[in-house]
């Protein structure tokens, strides 16, 4: 089940293997975010039996690479950016983020799900996966690819880090953002295949209502009670 405004949301399954506290945070700068997340991983290999948490989030405007990126796929001089550019521990090459795009930090225990990182990328597709089926909208995976396309565009990129099987890092959903910045890369090294939000299908459609979304479907993938956390400064 999932506890908000501390009334129990059924799941289709009673089972459940953790509790997962939900921090819902607005526009955070990326280099607060990234802190949070560390001081929460180091949390948590000091004790590890500490309760699972996600993070959902937008950012300012930024550019972030994964520990193996190339910087060929960045189209600017990095002296001149416009916007902060970070080397980060994820997997994965150059993606921006930006306002109007969803950003969910999972920090799991993956020792208490599957010790499988395959396994764990497929689950976060399929959170979004099923956040498009709730708007009839086809979600697919391309094989040979981390994220989520729709109708041949990719609406969500994936990059992960794990450390002793604690996850950080995530997932990145564009529902509504200004897209310009993401022709200033080729958005996770891939050059073939555009970019979209799912704004382009569904015009209206906010940060806020997919945000509900994400969170009632990542409890049912993860079979996790979710709960809203109200004060989250212990936490962060």
């Amino acid at each position: 089940m999932i506890l908000r405004n501390n009334r129990l949301l059924p799941l289709d399954s009673e089972i459940k293997h953790r509790r997962c506290w939900l921090f819902n945070q607005g526009l955070v700068d990326y280099q607060v975010a990234w802190d949070w997340q560390r001081s929460l991983i180091a949390a948590r290999r000091e004790q590890p039996n500490l309760e699972d948490l996600l993070i959902l989030l937008e950012h300012t405007p930024v550019y972030t690479l994964g520990k193996g990126a190339n910087q060929e796929f960045i189209k600017f001089n990095l002296d001149e950016s416009d916007h902060p550019v970070y080397r980060i521990e994820r997997g994965g090459e150059v993606t921006y983020h930006c306002p109007g795009q969803l950003v969910g930090y999972p920090i799991l225990n993956l020792q208490y799900y599957r010790q499988d990182l395959h396994w764990y990328l497929r689950q976060l597709e399929e959170v979004i996966i099923r956040v498009l089926a709730s708007y009839d909208l086809l979600g697919e995976r391309i094989p040979g690819y981390t994220g989520v396309w729709l109708q041949g565009c990719k609406v969500a990129a994936i990059g992960i880090k794990v450390s002793r099987w604690i996850t950080m890092h995530g997932f990145a959903l564009n529902v509504c953002p200004d897209l310009t910045g993401f022709t200033r890369i080729v958005p996770c090294g891939i050059a073939d295949k555009p970019v979209g939000s799912l704004a382009e299908f569904i015009p209206d459609i906010t940060v806020e209502e997919v945000r509900k979304k994400v969170a009632i479907a990542f409890a049912e993938v993860f079979r996790v009670q979710l709960v809203e956390a109200e004060d989250q400064t212990d936490f962060l």
